[in-house]
Protein backbone atom coordinates (compact mmCIF):
# COMPACT_ATOMS: atom_id res chain seq x y z
CA UNK A 1 0.00 0.00 0.00
CA UNK A 2 0.92 3.44 -0.53
CA UNK A 3 1.42 5.83 2.08
CA UNK A 4 1.16 9.73 2.58
CA UNK A 5 4.16 11.47 3.35
CA UNK A 6 3.61 15.00 4.52
CA UNK A 7 0.90 17.42 4.04
CA UNK A 8 1.15 21.50 2.97
CA UNK A 9 -1.31 24.60 2.31
CA UNK A 10 -0.60 27.80 1.15
CA UNK A 11 -2.28 30.72 -0.31
CA UNK A 12 -1.65 31.03 -4.49
CA UNK A 13 -1.28 34.19 -4.97
CA UNK A 14 1.64 37.06 -4.46
CA UNK A 15 2.02 40.42 -5.48
CA UNK A 16 4.13 43.45 -5.45
CA UNK A 17 6.45 44.12 -2.63
CA UNK A 18 6.60 47.74 -3.21
CA UNK A 19 5.29 49.09 0.29
CA UNK A 20 4.75 45.73 1.85
CA UNK A 21 8.54 44.88 2.04
CA UNK A 22 8.41 43.35 5.10
CA UNK A 23 5.55 41.56 5.17
CA UNK A 24 6.13 40.17 1.28
CA UNK A 25 9.78 38.99 2.76
CA UNK A 26 8.11 36.92 5.16
CA UNK A 27 5.85 35.41 3.18
CA UNK A 28 8.65 34.68 0.53
CA UNK A 29 11.05 33.28 3.27
CA UNK A 30 8.08 31.07 4.61
CA UNK A 31 6.83 29.97 1.20
CA UNK A 32 10.89 28.94 0.13
CA UNK A 33 10.94 27.05 3.80
CA UNK A 34 7.72 25.17 3.03
CA UNK A 35 8.94 23.76 -0.54
CA UNK A 36 12.15 23.09 0.70
CA UNK A 37 10.37 20.72 3.40
CA UNK A 38 7.82 19.39 0.30
CA UNK A 39 10.79 18.41 -1.51
CA UNK A 40 12.99 16.77 1.15
CA UNK A 41 10.28 14.45 1.59
CA UNK A 42 10.94 12.97 -1.97
CA UNK A 43 7.43 11.78 -2.90
CA UNK A 44 6.54 10.11 -5.74
CA UNK A 45 3.57 11.94 -6.15
CA UNK A 46 2.27 15.23 -5.60
CA UNK A 47 -1.61 15.95 -5.09
CA UNK A 48 -2.58 19.33 -5.78
CA UNK A 49 -5.24 20.65 -4.70
CA UNK A 50 -6.86 23.85 -5.99
CA UNK A 51 -8.67 25.65 -7.54
CA UNK A 52 -9.44 26.57 -11.53
CA UNK A 53 -10.51 30.39 -12.18
CA UNK A 54 -12.30 29.50 -15.14
CA UNK A 55 -9.70 28.80 -17.26
CA UNK A 56 -10.12 24.94 -17.29
CA UNK A 57 -13.60 25.21 -15.70
CA UNK A 58 -15.84 26.91 -17.25
CA UNK A 59 -19.85 27.52 -16.85
CA UNK A 60 -20.50 25.74 -20.17
CA UNK A 61 -18.06 23.42 -18.96
CA UNK A 62 -19.12 22.47 -14.91
CA UNK A 63 -17.43 20.13 -13.16
CA UNK A 64 -17.33 20.29 -9.11
CA UNK A 65 -14.57 18.15 -9.02
CA UNK A 66 -12.15 17.04 -11.78
CA UNK A 67 -8.90 15.55 -11.61
CA UNK A 68 -6.54 15.74 -14.48
CA UNK A 69 -4.88 13.25 -16.32
CA UNK A 70 -2.66 14.28 -18.91
CA UNK A 71 0.86 12.87 -19.20
CA UNK A 72 1.92 16.50 -18.74
CA UNK A 73 0.77 20.17 -18.19
CA UNK A 74 1.49 23.64 -19.92
CA UNK A 75 0.82 26.16 -18.06
CA UNK A 76 -1.82 28.83 -18.85
CA UNK A 77 0.62 31.40 -18.74
CA UNK A 78 -1.91 34.08 -16.32
CA UNK A 79 0.26 36.72 -14.45
CA UNK A 80 3.26 36.20 -16.20
CA UNK A 81 4.16 33.00 -14.74
CA UNK A 82 6.46 31.02 -16.72
CA UNK A 83 4.87 28.23 -19.55
CA UNK A 84 7.84 25.14 -18.54
CA UNK A 85 5.90 22.02 -18.62
CA UNK A 86 4.84 20.32 -15.59
CA UNK A 87 5.46 16.30 -15.09
CA UNK A 88 1.99 14.26 -14.68
CA UNK A 89 0.69 11.57 -13.08
CA UNK A 90 -1.62 10.21 -15.28
CA UNK A 91 -1.73 6.58 -13.49
CA UNK A 92 -2.76 7.97 -10.09
CA UNK A 93 -5.13 9.72 -11.29
CA UNK A 94 -6.98 7.59 -13.32
CA UNK A 95 -7.08 5.45 -10.57
CA UNK A 96 -8.07 8.16 -8.61
CA UNK A 97 -11.17 9.11 -10.65
CA UNK A 98 -12.27 5.34 -10.58
CA UNK A 99 -11.66 5.43 -6.45
CA UNK A 100 -14.13 8.32 -6.26
CA UNK A 101 -16.72 6.30 -7.93
CA UNK A 102 -18.36 9.37 -9.55
CA UNK A 103 -17.40 12.22 -7.38
CA UNK A 104 -14.81 13.12 -10.22
CA UNK A 105 -14.32 14.00 -13.24
CA UNK A 106 -10.90 13.00 -15.59
CA UNK A 107 -10.28 15.67 -18.10
CA UNK A 108 -7.34 16.63 -20.02
CA UNK A 109 -5.58 19.12 -21.87
CA UNK A 110 -5.89 20.86 -18.85
CA UNK A 111 -3.42 24.21 -18.38
CA UNK A 112 -3.08 24.80 -14.65
CA UNK A 113 -3.44 28.46 -14.03
CA UNK A 114 -2.14 30.82 -10.88
CA UNK A 115 -4.26 28.45 -8.64
CA UNK A 116 -1.72 25.67 -9.35
CA UNK A 117 1.40 26.91 -10.31
CA UNK A 118 2.04 29.73 -8.17
CA UNK A 119 2.45 27.20 -5.26
CA UNK A 120 3.94 24.72 -7.84
CA UNK A 121 6.67 27.10 -8.93
CA UNK A 122 7.94 27.54 -5.30
CA UNK A 123 7.67 23.70 -4.33
CA UNK A 124 9.34 22.13 -7.40
CA UNK A 125 10.79 24.91 -9.51
CA UNK A 126 12.74 22.17 -11.51
CA UNK A 127 9.78 20.58 -12.60
CA UNK A 128 11.23 17.07 -11.05
CA UNK A 129 7.96 15.89 -9.41
CA UNK A 130 5.26 13.94 -10.30
CA UNK A 131 2.01 16.01 -10.64
CA UNK A 132 -2.04 15.06 -9.95
CA UNK A 133 -3.63 18.55 -10.44
CA UNK A 134 -7.06 17.73 -7.65
CA UNK A 135 -9.47 20.34 -9.09
CA UNK A 136 -12.43 21.73 -6.25
CA UNK A 137 -15.02 23.70 -7.85
CA UNK A 138 -15.08 27.03 -5.41
CA UNK A 139 -16.01 29.60 -8.15
CA UNK A 140 -19.33 28.97 -9.48
CA UNK A 141 -22.63 27.43 -7.91
CA UNK A 142 -22.70 25.25 -5.99
CA UNK A 143 -19.44 24.88 -4.44
CA UNK A 144 -18.49 22.10 -2.65
CA UNK A 145 -19.36 22.71 1.32
CA UNK A 146 -16.35 21.87 3.56
CA UNK A 147 -18.00 18.58 4.86
CA UNK A 148 -17.67 17.46 0.94
CA UNK A 149 -14.30 18.63 1.00
CA UNK A 150 -13.44 16.62 3.83
CA UNK A 151 -14.92 13.37 2.59
CA UNK A 152 -12.59 13.43 -0.65
CA UNK A 153 -9.67 14.02 1.42
CA UNK A 154 -10.34 11.21 3.37
CA UNK A 155 -11.40 9.48 -0.23
CA UNK A 156 -8.21 10.03 -1.37
CA UNK A 157 -6.13 9.14 1.59
CA UNK A 158 -8.06 5.81 0.94
CA UNK A 159 -7.30 5.39 -2.17
CA UNK A 160 -3.61 5.93 -1.49
CA UNK A 161 -3.82 3.03 1.27
CA UNK A 162 -5.58 0.74 -0.47
CA UNK A 163 -5.14 0.73 -4.05
CA UNK A 164 -1.55 2.07 -4.64
CA UNK A 165 1.75 -0.07 -5.24
CA UNK A 166 3.54 -0.52 -2.13
CA UNK A 167 5.87 1.91 -0.67
CA UNK A 168 4.61 4.37 -2.96
CA UNK A 169 4.87 7.97 -1.18
CA UNK A 170 1.96 10.57 -1.87
CA UNK A 171 2.64 14.13 -0.75
CA UNK A 172 -0.26 16.77 -0.67
CA UNK A 173 -0.40 20.38 -1.39
CA UNK A 174 -2.99 22.41 -0.70
CA UNK A 175 -3.61 25.99 -2.56
CA UNK A 176 -5.74 29.05 -2.22
CA UNK A 177 -7.21 31.29 0.52
CA UNK A 178 -7.32 32.63 3.09
CA UNK A 179 -9.84 35.19 3.16
CA UNK A 180 -9.94 37.47 0.54
CA UNK A 181 -13.00 39.67 -1.20
CA UNK A 182 -12.26 39.66 -4.92
CA UNK A 183 -14.62 42.01 -7.86
CA UNK A 184 -16.73 43.09 -4.75
CA UNK A 185 -16.89 46.34 -2.05
CA UNK A 186 -14.85 44.99 0.26
CA UNK A 187 -11.85 44.00 -2.18
CA UNK A 188 -9.08 44.64 -0.31
CA UNK A 189 -10.48 43.06 2.84
CA UNK A 190 -7.99 40.65 4.90
CA UNK A 191 -9.73 38.84 8.48
CA UNK A 192 -6.53 37.91 10.01
CA UNK A 193 -8.43 36.62 13.03
CA UNK A 194 -10.57 34.05 11.14
CA UNK A 195 -7.46 33.35 9.40
CA UNK A 196 -5.54 32.16 12.11
CA UNK A 197 -8.40 30.87 13.95
CA UNK A 198 -8.56 28.69 11.03
CA UNK A 199 -4.79 27.67 10.95
CA UNK A 200 -5.02 26.76 14.23
CA UNK A 201 -7.75 24.66 13.91
CA UNK A 202 -5.69 22.59 11.30
CA UNK A 203 -2.57 22.63 12.54
CA UNK A 204 -3.68 21.43 16.13
CA UNK A 205 -5.63 18.26 14.18
CA UNK A 206 -9.27 19.11 14.56
CA UNK A 207 -10.16 18.98 11.29
CA UNK A 208 -13.48 17.54 11.70
CA UNK A 209 -14.16 21.34 13.18
CA UNK A 210 -13.11 22.50 10.04
CA UNK A 211 -15.28 20.26 8.32
CA UNK A 212 -18.52 21.57 9.88
CA UNK A 213 -18.03 24.86 8.43
CA UNK A 214 -20.43 26.36 5.75
CA UNK A 215 -19.86 28.14 2.49
CA UNK A 216 -22.54 30.39 4.09
CA UNK A 217 -20.13 31.25 6.93
CA UNK A 218 -17.04 31.12 5.06
CA UNK A 219 -18.11 33.62 2.56
CA UNK A 220 -19.00 36.17 5.25
CA UNK A 221 -16.42 35.80 7.03
CA UNK A 222 -13.63 35.01 4.30
CA UNK A 223 -15.18 36.61 1.53
CA UNK A 224 -16.01 34.57 -1.84
CA UNK A 225 -12.13 34.46 -2.42
CA UNK A 226 -12.06 32.28 1.15
CA UNK A 227 -14.35 29.35 -0.44
CA UNK A 228 -10.49 28.48 -1.68
CA UNK A 229 -10.44 27.33 2.06
CA UNK A 230 -11.81 24.33 1.08
CA UNK A 231 -8.73 22.83 -0.48
CA UNK A 232 -7.13 22.95 2.99
CA UNK A 233 -9.81 21.02 4.50
CA UNK A 234 -9.80 18.63 1.43
CA UNK A 235 -5.94 18.26 3.11
CA UNK A 236 -7.40 17.68 6.60
CA UNK A 237 -9.26 15.04 5.33
CA UNK A 238 -6.63 13.02 4.23
CA UNK A 239 -4.50 13.53 7.38
CA UNK A 240 -7.12 13.29 9.90
CA UNK A 241 -5.82 14.19 13.27
CA UNK A 242 -2.51 15.21 12.09
CA UNK A 243 -0.48 17.88 13.81
CA UNK A 244 1.58 20.42 12.55
CA UNK A 245 3.26 23.87 12.21
CA UNK A 246 2.19 26.90 10.82
CA UNK A 247 5.41 28.29 8.42
CA UNK A 248 4.13 31.84 7.80
CA UNK A 249 1.18 34.15 8.32
CA UNK A 250 0.45 37.60 7.03
CA UNK A 251 -2.54 40.08 6.68
CA UNK A 252 -2.21 41.64 3.26
CA UNK A 253 -4.60 43.92 2.05
CA UNK A 254 -2.10 45.45 -0.94
CA UNK A 255 -2.51 41.77 -1.91
CA UNK A 256 -6.10 41.36 -1.18
CA UNK A 257 -5.64 38.58 0.93
CA UNK A 258 -4.49 37.11 3.79
CA UNK A 259 -1.72 34.92 3.29
CA UNK A 260 -0.38 31.91 5.36
CA UNK A 261 1.07 28.35 5.25
CA UNK A 262 1.04 25.28 7.05
CA UNK A 263 2.94 21.70 6.64
CA UNK A 264 1.21 18.89 8.40
CA UNK A 265 2.78 15.88 9.98
CA UNK A 266 1.41 12.01 9.22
Amino acid sequence: MGRIVGGFAMSHVLGAPQGVEAQSERVFAGMKRLGAQLRALKPDVLVMISSDHLNNFSLKRPMPVGIAVDDAFTPYGDMGLPLHPIRGAPDFARGLVKALKGRAVAFSEVRPDHGMMIPLGIVDPDRNLAVAPFYLNTVFAEALEPAQSYDLGRRLRAYVETSRPKNETVAILAGGGLSHWLGVPEEGRVNAEWDEDFIADLIEGRGDDLARLSNAEILREAGNGGLEVNAWIALAGAMPGCRGERLFYEAVPEWASGMGGVALTP
